[in-house]
């Protein structure tokens, strides 16, 4: 029963390797990550990440902790803490605390600008025979029909003719914007 690790962090703390990535904080930036932890109004994973860099700081200031012993104190994995000090060197200190924004959405919008320009064409038309005015499910067979797209549900057609905010679709959507009264 000995052989085996009593913790996670037992685990990894007799396979320490030379540190690849040295955390150095200037007094400004131990400044602003203890501000970030001390008001509490951010994520925790964000308040995690400034714990892991002000314990991991070589400075003359900092503590100067091993990835197991900081992982230890802080309820994480060794790994993360070796992440926390890589993103910090190769990308700073707003790197490690703020998400890199995504190029490209996760998925591929459906109305372009030329596609949306025909859709609200399309809604500001006469509607069909028989109807007082367009309704989104209308409208969305339409655009399939007219080949404008391959495939669209009556929310998306609702979200991009929001966007617009024409008069036609607030008054039909629902909306409970009261009309002014004339004034006598």
């Amino acid at each position: 029963m000995d052989d085996f690790p009593l913790s996670r962090f037992e685990a990894t703390e007799g396979k320490v390797s030379k540190k690849r990535y040295v955390v150095e904080l200037s007094p400004d930036e131990r400044k602003r990550l203890e501000q970030l932890i001390r008001k509490g109004k951010s994520p925790a994973k964000k308040q995690l990440k400034a714990r892991i860099l002000l314990q991991a700081d070589e400075s003359p200031l900092g503590p100067k902790w091993n990835d197991p012993k900081i992982s230890e104190a802080l309820g994480t994995y060794p790994i993360m803490c070796a992440r926390v000090r890589q993103q910090f060197a190769q990308g700073g200190m707003d790197a490690v605390l703020n998400r890199k924004q995504r190029a490209t959405p996760p998925v591929p919008r459906i109305f372009d600008g030329e596609k949306e320009a025909r859709l609200i064409a399309l809604a500001c038309s006469q509607p069909p025979e028989g109807r007082a005015k367009w309704t989104l499910r209308l409208l969305e067979s339409k655009v399939v029909e007219l080949n404008i797209v391959d495939h669209a549900s009556d929310n998306t057609i609702g979200r991009v003719l929001k966007k617009m905010s024409s008069s036609l679709i607030s008054r039909s959507s629902g909306s409970s914007r009261r009309k002014q009264a004339a004034h006598s």
